[in-house]
């Protein structure tokens, strides 16, 4: 069988994107959506993503690690999707989606950029050394000297495979503040189990942190990720976060077929 796919990027968080409006991706092949992720024997991506029909939206976002499991929230590839989307004509340039931790809205303009509403934060953990959030996919934040040559991927999988985070582990956010709107950012990713490029709801995550400690009372800020620039702005009220937007460039790559 002959699989159709499409590559798509956003800050280097890359994905694999299956158009699945005909229902016809063995969706519960763990095996083959880690193949299909494969840098060296498949296609290759930090995670895998299928565009479906949905009764009350304009479409439904289904995740997968590259891991071959089905994951939470991603952010980037959230907002590539809704690239995708767009050249696939099933939206226009404003969208509304499903995804496993409910509805979005996001928008898309003429250069690329996508602006991508996630989930209100109302619960934050603060602790001496880090806090704990979920803004779709649960994240530990950490500030850190000398962000630059940090050992990300073993300090990172020392934290999501600790006692802290039990079985299910947390992505792992290393972070260090640049100005009182930038902060810099390096993400160990569970289900990719190393770092990227990138990550949405890292960045997302660490932007409100970022507020909750009083690291900056900045509402809009920039988070630069190792594969480029990512923006999130929000409104806070009563130490609760509404209207969170992750805004940064969706680019498609490139687009083929390969045997399954």
């Amino acid at each position: 069988m002959l699989l159709n796919f499409y590559k798509y990027q956003g800050t280097g968080n890359d994905f694999v994107m299956i158009d699945n409006r005909d229902e016809t991706f063995p969706k519960e092949d763990t095996k083959l959506i880690a193949h299909l992720c494969d840098r060296r024997f498949g296609i290759g991506g930090d995670g895998l993503i299928l565009l479906e029909n949905d009764p009350e939206t304009d479409f439904k976002m289904v995740y997968y690690n590259s891991d071959g499991n089905q994951s939470t929230m991603c952010g980037n590839g959230g907002r590539c999707l809704v690239a995708f989307a767009k050249q696939m004509k099933v939206i226009d340039n404003t969208a509304t989606f499903n995804a496993i931790d409910g509805l979005h809205h996001a928008s898309i303009s003429p250069n690329g950029i996508v602006s991508l509403q996630m989930i209100d934060v109302d619960k934050i953990d603060n602790t001496t050394n880090y806090s704990f959030l979920n803004t779709g996919s649960p994240h530990h934040v950490q500030l850190v000297d000398d962000l630059e040559n940090y050992n990300v991927k073993e300090n990172g999988a020392a934290l999501r495979y600790g006692k802290l985070y039990g079985n299910a582990g947390s992505n792992i956010n290393f972070v260090k503040k640049i100005d009182e709107t930038t902060f810099a950012l390096r993400t160990y990713e569970r289900g990719v189990e190393d770092e990227t490029l990138a990550c949405g709801t890292g960045a997302t995550a660490v932007a409100i942190a970022m507020n909750a400690t009083g690291q900056t009372d900045a509402t809009a800020l920039n988070i630069n990720v190792e594969g480029g620039k990512l923006a999130v702005s929000f409104d806070k009220k009563d130490n609760q976060y509404t209207n969170v937007f992750l805004i940064g460039p969706a680019e498609f790559v490139f687009a083929g077929t390969i045997t399954i």
